[in-house]
């Protein structure tokens, strides 16, 4: 099992996702700032997914992340999670569950991240230019968009599959 992990700010300022270069569209603005962490993992060969939205992005809010992971690999499968160099990524009070194995990227290079897409696929489907009125509906946004996003699950493999992920093993 092939699994990618990221995690994704939610927040009430809205932003211009879907503009053209050039353009300055009219978009809901809001002075308000609150944020809310949609950590999530997809794998593309099953097209599943499993996902937290979590007040804080930190070491104690990954551990969680990584007990939700661990605990939605198939029986008898092992995870491979990519993770870019974010501190609570990285930080040695992490306890990483047996079926998982982290690979960290190269700093700045999300691009070789597939999750990334699955970020962009959400914002530009569900959660951009939209003012949020609290936390909990912040909260409610993410968890509906990531809901909508499982329920299509060629979607997940289509955005989170790459020929170099599968370097010698079958596909």
């Amino acid at each position: 099992m092939r699994r990618l992990c990221e995690k994704r700010r939610i927040r009430v300022k809205p932003n211009a996702d879907r503009s053209r270069r050039g353009t300055r569209p009219r978009q809901p603005a809001d002075q308000r700032y609150d944020n809310a962490y949609l950590f999530g993992a997809i794998c593309p060969a099953r097209g599943v997914g499993a996902a937290l939205v979590l007040p804080y992005a930190d070491a104690d809010m990954m551990q969680l992340h990584l007990d939700e992971i661990s605990r939605n690999v198939a029986e008898g499968a092992h995870a491979v999670l990519l993770l870019d160099r974010a501190g609570w990524h990285t930080t040695g009070k992490l306890d990483v569950p047996d079926n998982i194995t982290p690979i960290f990227l190269p700093s700045r290079a999300p691009e070789l991240n597939p999750v990334e897409n699955v970020w962009q696929y959400l914002r530009q489907n569900w959660l951009s230019n939209t003012v949020f009125e609290n936390y909990d509906a912040i909260v409610d946004a993410a968890c509906t968009a990531w809901r909508k996003l499982i329920a299509q699950p060629e979607t997940i493999t289509s955005i989170g599959m790459r020929d170099w992920a599968h370097v010698g093993q079958p596909l």
